[in-house]
């Protein structure tokens, strides 16, 4: 008998479902990936097609986050898998 968490794996490969658990995994682990300063100013909130929403606490930090844009991007596919993330969009 196999384990649970690998039949789970080989059920969202087949079923190509993977992908989008990977996208809303994207939303857990942005507080962990971009740091506590960031984070207390910041909320993922949710994923649309390849496209992490954040919502900033003002426009200061929609600002600082855009010009981290890359670097962000780079660190939550490492976490998630890559190019699950194709986009950050601030609000």
């Amino acid at each position: 008998m196999k384990p649970i968490n690998t039949v789970l794996a080989s059920f969202l490969k087949k079923t190509r479902l993977s992908h989008g658990v990977n996208q809303q995994k994207a939303v857990e682990v942005w507080s962990e990936t971009v740091g506590d300063k960031i984070a207390e100013n910041t909320e993922a909130v949710s994923v649309e097609r390849g496209v992490l929403f954040i919502r900033a606490n003002s426009s200061v930090w929609s600002q600082e986050l855009q010009l981290k844009k890359k670097e962000i991007l780079l660190k939550i596919n490492k976490k998630v898998g890559k190019k699950t993330i194709t986009d950050l969009r601030f609000k």
